[in-house]
């Protein structure tokens, strides 16, 4: 019997994924169906519904389950959720679909994702799309709308993503018919929640922390995987390996970086390497909590959330995602509540004076004595061929990330921010 934490929604993992003569014969039907083209965002979500990584999910939200979560972070059943996961469509393409009709949806390039029973349709008007922004997107960085509107759709991609959706939204329960090219270009790293739930087991671990990633590891991220290894069973290192915003490092540039810290520094019988397909919406604090409920269907009871979580710009507070963890609603019903709890970090550093990692519980010295880490920063001196300080990462990785930048053709601006400045 599994010791791990039970997946979030209280009903076991919800596999939306079609496999065998089941799937064949849905992919025959969906070829007969009205076509929706879908957005790379979409598609990462419709694998995580078909794997179970969005449990209780089997579906897009309707329009109750949207309001809900802007409003509350509950679906409308009254099950915690943070984000609102929506599929978007043109208006002509909403107005040709009758309520209760299938339909199948598919990338850009062509591929069949899934089929959909369409439940309900609705519109999303610009202010719905605002009021979805401010909601989910707003944080201490811009208290005020006013504030968030001067800057946000100039520099916040998860603003840019909502702004730029469709005229409608449709919603209904899926069939999902493919992971994409996830399971062979990232085989080994890529898994299920079933399958980290089964590894989990098999070592005998019954509480796992994990690490979010989407830059590659430096030595903060290092010191709080160890940290966490200290008071867990096991650390699951799970990155992201969906889209990113233009000046990110690639995911399998990222996965060969774990590769080799995990290899050198780490006692492997005490860490997993995994990634997960989902684009990043940079929701910052909303995003945090994203991050531990889908965490939860892994098998995962504990959220590293440390500085700036999942941040983009100076939108949030430094520790804002973990003070959000204490105002979620809790429902009546264990089942329905986020089960993964934080693990709250401070901001981790190397400290000459201390000779070695630190953070500001530790740490009695002052702002010149510290080697600030940022991904950031890293991706800034990197892109920019200058110097990298001491101790920001480990030269294995270094070397990888160096010959990585050095065959670019386009140099993408990357654009520092208080958080990664130490302000």
């Amino acid at each position: 019997m599994s010791n791990l934490v039970a997946p979030h929604g209280g009903k076991g993992l919800t596999i939306c994924l079609l496999e065998g003569a089941e799937k064949e014969a849905e992919l025959k039907k969906a070829e007969g169906l009205k076509k929706i083209t879908i957005t790379p965002r979409a598609e990462g979500d419709l694998i995580m519904m078909g794997i179970g990584g969005f449990s209780p999910l089997t579906g897009f939200m309707t329009k109750a389950d949207w309001k809900g979560v802007c409003d509350d972070f509950l679906l409308a059943d009254g099950t915690f959720w943070p984000i609102p996961v929506t599929l978007d469509a043109s208006k002509e393409d909403a107005d040709a679909i009758t309520d209760g009709e299938e339909i199948a949806l598919v990338t850009a390039e062509g591929e069949i994702m899934a089929t959909m029973t369409v439940t309900e349709k609705f519109e999303m008007t610009e202010a719905d799309k605002r009021y979805e922004c401010e909601k989910v997107f707003m944080g201490e960085g811009t208290p005020t709308a006013e504030e968030f509107w001067k800057i946000a759709e100039d520099d916040h991609p998860g603003v840019q993503m909502v702004m730029g959706q469709k005229e409608f939204n449709l919603a209904g329960p899926v069939k999902v018919l493919s992971e994409g090219e996830y399971p062979e270009k990232y085989k080994g790293v890529y898994l299920t929640p079933a399958e980290s739930r089964a590894i989990f087991d098999e070592r005998g671990w019954s509480t796992v922390a994990a690490l979010q990633l989407r830059n590659p590891m430096h030595r903060s991220h290092e010191y709080l995987a160890k940290l966490a290894a200290e008071v867990c069973d096991g650390v699951f290192i799970h990155s992201l390996v969906g889209n990113l915003k233009p000046g990110d490092i690639p995911a399998e540039v990222r996965v060969k970086c774990i590769d080799t810290l995990v290899d050198k520094y780490f006692v492997k019988e005490n860490v997993l390497q995994g990634g997960y397909p989902l684009d990043m919406r940079y929701a910052g604090p909303r995003e945090g909590l994203l991050h531990a409920t889908f965490r939860q269907n892994y098998g995962v009871s504990k959220m590293i959330i440390g500085r700036d979580h999942a941040g983009v710009g100076d939108f949030y507070g430094m520790f804002e995602a973990q003070d959000l963890f204490d105002k979620i609603p809790q429902p009546e019903d264990a089942g329905k509540r986020l089960l993964c709890e934080p693990l709250k970090i401070d901001w981790t550093f190397y400290c000459k004076k201390c000779d070695g990692m630190a953070s500001l519980r530790t740490c009695p010295h002052g702002k010149e004595d510290r080697v600030i880490l940022s991904g950031t920063m890293l991706r800034k001196g990197l892109s920019e061929g200058t110097e990298i300080p001491d101790h920001f990462g480990r030269e294995e990785v270094l070397v990888i990330l160096r010959a990585y930048y050095a065959g670019l053709t386009e140099k993408v601006e990357i654009k520092t921010h208080a958080a990664a400045l130490g302000k």
